[in-house]
């Protein structure tokens, strides 16, 4: 995301988007994404050290500039691991973030969709199919 974007502690690096994703192999995603721009907030808990977030979330942030979701509609949460494994960082408590990647999504307020570390689909289409369903 670009400089402008909204973020709590720091920016997370690996939500810099993929100069290679190929918006056009995903349209369908990126259609649905950009359909609901304006009015959904997604709010990502990652770490830059983390390897699930550095292959995944670079995609995942191409599809969100691809769809031109504006930047204060992205939150960043960086995380930290302990060494008993628990992931400390901002509202990870709140919103009980257990595993990394995670990114909810909030439509009004409201948690409509979440992703959490791995799924058989990316994260954007995992995503999207959510937010279809849940806005249909």
């Amino acid at each position: 995301m670009s400089e402008g974007a909204k973020t709590w502690g720091m920016t997370l690096e690996t939500m810099e988007p993929n100069p290679v994703w190929v918006a056009d192999a995903y349209s369908d995603t990126v259609d649905t994404l950009a359909e609901h721009s304006d009015e959904l907030v997604y709010k990502v808990w990652g770490g830059d050290w983390c390897k699930d977030c550095r292959s995944q979330l670079p995609d995942f942030g191409a599809a969100l500039d691809a769809a031109g979701v504006p930047d204060e509609n992205v939150e960043h949460y960086a995380v930290e691991k302990e060494d008993d494994g628990s992931k400390v960082g901002p509202k990870v408590e709140e919103y009980d973030v257990e595993y990394i990647p995670t990114v909810v999504v909030e439509h009004g307020g409201e948690e409509i969709a979440r992703f959490v570390e791995e799924e058989p689909v990316a994260i954007a289409i995992y995503l999207a199919n959510e937010i279809e369903a849940a806005l249909a």
